[in-house]
């Protein structure tokens, strides 16, 4: 089950449907199963708030992946904040897919065992996102 929450933001994920078929087929092309993510859509407030009480940073971010996943099964939950994914867009995006695809697909990416904190492993990282955006035209 896959579900999208609001958390202080009225954001609402166009194309709900479509997005959940393609977060259950970039699972599945990993040979994992998908059996709870929960997104949360949020402020920047709200999710530093839940960097600083939970992981002990003091910054922005635009996403927090908690991974909660069993073997081949996918639990987690995944914050984005909204106020980042609006401001990458605006620096960052070239345009061709929102930002809030890319930032989904990372936090999917966390669960699925990919790591960015070393310059390869973000190499890695945004070319799994690049390839799971190409996934998401082809729907």
């Amino acid at each position: 089950m896959i579900e999208f929450f609001q958390e202080d933001t009225s954001f609402v994920l166009p194309n709900e449907e479509k997005v959940i078929d393609w977060i259950t087929e970039i699972v599945e092309l990993y040979g994992k199963e998908v059996a709870e993510i929960n997104f949360y859509f949020c402020s920047d407030d709200y999710l530093l708030a839940i960097n600083r009480s939970e992981l002990n940073h003091d910054y922005y971010t635009d996403v927090i992946t908690f991974d909660n996943c069993i073997d081949n099964l996918i639990f987690g939950d995944i914050y984005i904040s909204i106020d980042r994914v609006e401001e990458n867009e605006r620096n960052f995006s070239d345009g061709k897919y929102p930002e809030i695809l890319r930032i989904i697909a990372h936090g999917v990416l966390h669960l699925l065992g990919y790591k960015d904190k070393m310059p390869n492993e973000k190499a890695i990282m945004t070319e799994k996102e690049n390839l799971a955006l190409g996934f998401f035209s082809k729907m």
